[in-house]
Parts: C-alpha cells; sequence; structure tokens
C-alpha cells in the first residue's frame, strides 16, 4: 500500500501547519513517510507545495504521482492535476474552482468563519484529508494538543472534527501501528551527527538551504551545551571555528555555495596549520545568487579543488538522512586523526526532505580525539607543533596543556615549531609532510554503495543524495530481470577506485546520473580510475531526478525499450 499527497498555495497561506500535522499524523499511525518541499525565494504569493508520501513498506525518495491534492489556490489545480492518477481527488474551497469529477469542493472558508478563526481553514482541510483516508483524528488532536492551547487550540479541534465529517472515506487503509522509527530530516541529522560527535561549536551565516543546520543547532545548544554563533559573514565563521578547534574545541561551520566560496581561504588556513575542522556545504544551484531554494550538485569540483595550495582534504558525499548521521561523526574523527578539513556535502533536496528511518544507534558512535598529552616531548624539549613524522601526523597539544611549553600557529610556511621560514629544503620538508597524510587515509576510504545486481552488465554510477531515487529505480528493474546495479559514492575526496574499476571491467554499459550539467562526477572517474562513462544523463533544472524519471531516461535512452 502506498499514496501520495501533495499540498500546494502561496507562500504564507499556512502549508506548512497543514504539511506538518498530516507527517506527523501518519507517521505516529505507524506508516513509513517520506515528504519533501517546493518552495519559492519570497515571503509571500507565489507557489510552493510540500509532497507526503506514506506506505506500509520502507520507502526511500519521493514520486512524480499522485493520489489527492489540498489545493489552496487555484494555481496548484492547474500546475499538479496532470499528476494525478486515475481516480485521484482534488480537495479544495467550494470557492477556488468549480466542481469536476476529481475535484471535492468543500466549504472550507465558510467552517472556519463559523467557528469564529478564518485562519483554522488549513485545519478543516487536514481533517477531511485524514477521513479521505479513513485515519483516526486522535494523534491529529495530540499535535494541535502540542502546538496550541487555550481559544486556539478550541478552534482548531472544532476545526479537525468539522472537517471530518465533510466527506466520505475513499482509501481503506490497514495502519501498522508500528511507531518505532523516527522522522527526520537531512540538516537535522547532519546537526544530530555533530552533536554525538562531540560538537561544541558551530558558527555560521544563515545562507538557504544550510540556514536550518545552524537553527536545529542552535534549538539543541542549551540542552547540549554547544556554542552556537551567527556571525557577520562566512569568512569570519570559518575562521571564528578555527580558532575554537586550535584552543581544543571540536568545531564545525556550514553554508551554501555562495557562503563556502567566501570559505575557500579559511580551508587553506585550514590545511597548512593542520587544524582539524568540519565543514558542511549543503549545494543549490549556482552561479552567484543562482536558484536559492532548489536542488542541484554542481559544486563537487569546487569543494575538491577548494583552497590554494596543495594540502589533503577530505569529501564526503552524504546519501541520506541515515548516512548523514554517521557520516558527520565519522568526520569529526577524520578531522582530528589527520588535523586537516573534512567537508560534508549535501544538497537542498536532502537538506529539505523528511524520512521515516530507524533511531540511530548511539553504540556506533566514538569520539576519538587523538590528542598528545606531552607524552611525545622529551625533557627540555621545546614541542614540536609540526614535528616531522613517517606519517606526517604530528603530535598535537591544546594551548596551556602542558606546562612550559608553548604552541606556536601560523599561517605562513613554518618550522617544525612553528616559525616562520624562508628555508627552500624546510619547505619541501613540510610539504612532504602535509602530503603524506593522505597515503593513511586512502585506506579509511570507504567504496561506494552497490544497489541492485552484483555484478551487472549496466553500471550506473552517481553520488549523494541520489541514493534514494536510485534504490527504488534499480529495485523496480532488478524485479523485470535486468542486469542493472548502480554505485552510489558517498566518500568521494579522496576517491576510491576499487569497487568501480572491478565493476567496470565486467559491466557492458557505463552510466553517469548526476544533477548537474558537466558530469562532474564523470570527469572524477576519468581522472582518477581511467574509466569513461558511455552515456551521461543528466539533469540541472533545480529539481531532484524523481524514480519515475529515472525509469524512464533507463528504459527510453539506455535499454532503448
Amino acid at each position: 500500500m502506498e499514496h501520495n499527497i501533495l499540498v500546494g498555495g502561496a507562500a504564507g497561506q499556512g502549508m506548512d501547519t497543514v504539511a506538518t500535522i498530516l507527517e506527523k499524523t501518519l507517521k505516529r499511525s505507524g506508516f513509513y513517510v517520506f515528504s519533501n518541499k517546493d518552495y519559492m525565494s519570497r515571503v509571500r504569493g507565489g507557489h510552493n507545495f510540500t509532497q507526503i508520501r506514506f506506505s506500509t513498506t520502507p520507502i526511500y525518495s519521493h514520486s512524480s504521482k499522485l493520489d489527492v491534492i489540498i489545493a489552496l489556490d487555484s494555481q496548484t489545480i492547474q500546475l499538479h492535476e496532470n499528476r494525478l492518477v486515475s481516480g485521484g481527488k482534488i480537495i479544495c474551497d467550494e470557492k477556488v474552482s468549480p466542481s469536476t469529477d476529481n475535484i471535492i469542493a468543500l466549504p472550507l472558508a465558510k467552517i472556519a468563519a463559523d467557528i469564529g478563526n478564518p485562519r483554522v481553514i488549513n485545519t478543516v482541510a487536514t481533517g477531511a484529508l485524514l477521513k479521505l483516508f479513513g485515519i483516526p483524528m486522535l494523534q491529529a488532536e495530540r499535535l494541535l494538543s502540542s502546538e496550541f492551547s487555550g481559544a486556539v487550540l478550541d478552534a482548531n479541534i472544532q476545526a479537525l472534527h468539522k472537517g471530518y465529517d465533510t466527506v466520505n472515506t475513499i482509501y481503506e487503509l490497514d495502519s501498522p501501528g508500528n511507531d518505532d522509527n523516527i522522522f527526520i530530516n537531512g540538516n537535522q541529522a547532519i546537526a544530530l551527527g555533530a552533536i554525538a560527535a562531540g560538537c561544541r561549536y558551530y558558527c555560521g551565516y544563515p545562507m538557504t538551504p544550510s540556514t536550518s543546520l545552524m537553527t536545529y543547532m542552535a534549538q539543541k545548544s542549551n540542552q547540549m551545551g554547544i556554542v552556537v554563533e551567527q556571525v557577520e559573514d562566512e569568512i569570519a565563521a570559518i575562521n571564528m571555528a578555527l580558532g575554537a578547534s586550535y584552543a581544543g574545541v571540536r568545531a564545525m561551520t556550514g553554508s551554501s555555495g555562495g557562503g563556502f566560496a567566501l570559505m575557500v581561504e579559511g580551508v587553506s588556513l585550514a590545511g597548512i596549520t593542520e587544524t582539524p575542522i568540519v565543514i558542511a556545504e549543503i549545494q543549490r544551484p549556482g552561479p552567484a545568487t543562482g536558484f536559492p531554494t532548489r536542488t542541484e550538485q554542481s559544486d563537487l569540483r569546487f569543494i575538491i579543488h577548494a583552497g590554494h595550495g596543495e594540502f589533503p582534504k577530505m569529501v564526503i558525499a552524504v546519501r541520506n538522512p541515515e548516512d548523514a548521521f554517521y557520516q558527520t561523526a565519522r568526520a569529526f574523527n577524520i578531522a582530528e586523526k589527520y588535523q586537516i578539513p573534512v567537508i560534508l556535502v549535501s544538497d537542498q533536496y536532502l537538506a529539505d526532505y523528511a524520512q521515516t528511518i530507524k533511531p540511530f544507534d548511539f553504540s556506533r558512535i566514538s569520539i576519538d580525539r587523538y590528542l598528545d598529552d606531552g607524552g611525545s616531548i622529551v625533557e627540555k624539549e621545546k614541542y614540536k607543533r609540526y614535528k616531522l613524522t613517517d606519517s606526517g601526523i604530528s603530535p598535537r597539544l591544546i594551548p596551556g596543556s602542558v606546562k612550559g611549553q608553548v604552541i606556536y600557529v601560523d599561517s605562513d610556511e613554518h618550522d617544525e615549531y612553528g616559525h616562520i621560514t624562508e628555508s627552500a629544503e624546510i619547505r619541501a620538508n613540510m610539504v612532504n609532510k602535509r602530503l603524506k597524510k593522505e597515503e593513511l587515509l586512502r585506506q579509511e576510504l570507504i567504496e561506494p554503495e552497490l544497489l541492485g545486481k552484483d555484478n551487472p552488465e549496466i553500471l550506473i554510477v552517481s553520488w549523494g543524495s541520489l541514493h534514494g531515487p536510485l534504490k527504488e529505480t534499480i529495485g523496480k528493474l532488478v524485479n523485470e530481470g535486468i542486469s542493472i546495479g548502480a554505485l552510489v559514492f558517498g566518500d568521494i575526496w579522496p576517491f576510491p577506485t576499487k569497487r568501480l574499476t572491478a565493476l567496470a571491467s565486467k559491466a557492458k554499459l557505463i552510466v553517469d546520473l548526476e544533477q548537474n550539467a558537466t558530469a562532474q562526477l564523470d570527469g572524477l572517474i576519468r581522472q582518477e580510475a581511467l574509466i569513461s562513462c558511455d552515456k551521461k544523463l543528466l539533469k540541472y533544472d533545480g529539481r531532484i531526478w524523481s524514480p519515475e524519471e529515472i525509469y524512464d531516461r533507463l528504459k527510453g535512452d539506455v535499454l532503448n525499450v
């Protein structure tokens, strides 16, 4: 059993209220839920919508098909009516559109006015939708009670009941009744991963779609003992985070493409000072301001090469909320172990979509600090912050932790003590020292996840948030008897090549599928693995690939059926 709902209208009409009640009611009723948003960069007007997909079995992506539309304005009907499946319904106010076979026109505004609070019109619509699917009101009532009180609560409860009484049940559902899962979006998962890893300082400047990462950390700051700073710009953000890390605090910052561009000099500062830091880059379409509220995977090459000079860094593309949590926690340990910047890459789609998943297993999380307690210092020896070692990793003291030892840090090239130098020999030694870390870092790489057949004749390569849409598409094609699989990269720099090389040697056709115009992953594969993709399926209109779109393109452009 699976159904898809769209709630659409203009910004300011209260869609989030309807969507939130529906999402949480469905989740608490035991269904698997997947919810994603499409919104414009404006406070009022325009057209926004939320899609809510729910099922009795796990789901990993959104769908292009719709069973029910809640239309808060006529534009929603015009834009999305053609996506309704046969027998699909549209719930709207009687004044929005004349009745047709698929429209259920209800006196939503009149009911709200009779209650004495016109603002509860959306709660009336929510009640009608719950009745349409035969879902009891109990969970929705509890949600309203947690949000409102007094006269406002009474008005909303009345609205819910009256809306419930306006329609008959069309879809008979068997609720699983299992509410053991959690419901979380990508940015929340990154934030919780950071908290679990012991992050105690986060700073940033608001930039869609990274802002909710900072606001969620701020919401948990008192409870978890975290300092969260909203600073004047992204240059300040990365430099303040580096200062906190130098002082011994696990620190993080984040932004989107334009803000990360301002951080690039700070990334180099982290490289030469060997200061660990975790940076979240939540992509949106560029260049410049671009599409502020849309999604894309067009920053990959930029992120990998961010920072002038040569120094090691790690880039991890998170693939879904569960992956985001564990990879974020891992990123902090890697950043400290190798004293490097680790950049987590996500995008607007993953940042904003929410999904029911199993609760996180905190026993899988360890906080490994890799700090020196002074044991590396020989008696009467001065501390060498940048000591030359076989691994390239120098002992890291926290300022003030060992009596009598001074810790020098410098953005100029420096000797082992941290003193500025112009020596050609020391310069070469320091570059080699820093680059040695990458040799060990490569041993920690996680190979891309393989979806579908173990040794497929058709191999799809992709990365990041396309994991969900591909998981559903590949599963469907495999069930049709097609020998197909998809490698979805998470660790992406340094670039892991073992599984790719093994599968590519057996595949008859390799297809690159991405959310950008220049096939950036394909270029990386050619550069690092000397493998060329036979076909490229690219999408860069600001909207994520749906499983249906991928399926149709693979059938038509790759399989030719």
